[in-house]
């Protein structure tokens, strides 16, 4: 540790909890944010304060307006230019703190691309929106013993757990199936940036204590923030029945194919049914005749009333002005090909 770095970090050194052992490992730590929105950016901006040495930001999606009434670390230029939300993190961070390593992945993650991306990873921060994608990180975190921090939060009302392999129960003790039903989203719901900075806050504190003691809090805390209700439940033991920690059957990681997922808040479903690398300047070129086209190096745009298509390079499409997984695949197939 550099002198810099202990006047840097000396409030935080001087916590007991951290102390100056505990703020060498956050500088020896590698730390995967997944999903850069409401949870994510809070997540990143913190660890990046915090000292973490090596952030990896792994998000699939780009910047709109709507976004910025509670995703932090984000300005309304970042939206105007349309940046995925990994490269605008990553640069915003940059300038929190420059002497981090920063690393941004425009990127799905999928059972075929999760080992490769969060292989370095010593702890994992969900930042995400769907149960799937939380399975998947639940499955592989479980099968390297790697720990990770379930958050999730719509409307006023906020979750936040810990799972430390080998030690807590995992995910799908907790829940061994994806809810059932209509579940509140962020479009239907709304959600206050209050909510989503709080559990993010109780996440990276979470992620603080287990990388620095190896122990987490073993707690369950619920909020919501309108009510002001506030619980902290003992973490429920492990399964012993469990598919993933107990039998280690790891469904999401073996997966065999990939499945549209209708995005939280967005009116927009992503369709990535195949790597497939697109060349945006000649789609560009096939497209503008018939609609609105903008590119930049990360995606391209294009707009025909009522949707929305943003095509990234490694074949994923964003279809806004839907929610319907067969609608979007039909216009998916009209402009972009089957």
């Amino acid at each position: 540790m550099t002198p810099g770095d202990l006047d840097r970090y000396s409030r935080q050194i001087l916590f007991p909890g951290i102390g100056t052992a505990g703020q060498q490992r956050l500088l020896d730590a590698r730390v995967a944010v997944v999903g850069c929105g409401a949870l994510g950016s809070f997540q990143a901006g913190a660890l990046a304060r915090a000292g973490i040495g090596r952030l990896l930001i792994v998000d699939r999606d780009y910047l709109e307006l709507s976004n910025l009434q509670r995703q932090w670390l984000f300005e309304e230029a970042d939206a105007e230019q349309c940046l995925p939300k990994a490269v605008a993190a990553a640069r915003a961070l940059a300038r929190i703190n420059s002497g981090i390593q920063v690393d941004a992945e425009v990127a799905d993650l999928t059972f075929e691309n999760i080992g490769d991306l969060l292989a370095e990873s010593d702890l994992i921060l969900d930042g995400t929106d769907n149960f799937e994608t939380r399975y998947l990180i639940n499955d592989y975190a479980v099968s390297r013993g790697v720990p990770w921090i379930y958050g999730a939060a719509v409307g006023s009302y906020g979750i936040c757990m810990a799972v430390v392999p080998g030690n807590t129960a995992c995910l799908r003790c907790v829940y061994p199936d994806p809810p059932r039903g209509d579940q509140a989203t962020c479009e239907t719901a709304g959600v206050l940036g209050t909510v989503t900075s709080l559990i993010a806050s109780l996440q990276v504190s979470e992620a603080l204590r287990i990388l620095c003691t190896g122990n987490s809090s073993g707690r369950l805390s619920t909020v919501d923030v309108w009510s002001g209700d506030i619980r902290q439940l003992q973490q429920p033991p492990a399964d012993p029945n469990c598919p993933a920690c107990a039998r280690g059957e790891f469904h999401y990681l073996n997966a065999k194919q990939r499945t549209p997922v209708s995005l939280c808040g967005r009116n927009a479903v992503q369709i990535h049914d195949q790597a497939r690398p697109v060349n945006l300047r000649e789609l560009a070129a096939r497209l503008k005749p018939i609609g609105t086209v903008r590119t930049n190096e990360f995606a391209l745009r294009f707009e025909t009333p009522p949707y929305e298509l943003t095509v990234f390079p490694d074949g994923r499409v964003i279809v806004k002005g839907t929610t319907d997984i067969g609608q979007a695949r039909s216009v998916y197939a009209k402009y972009i090909g089957s």
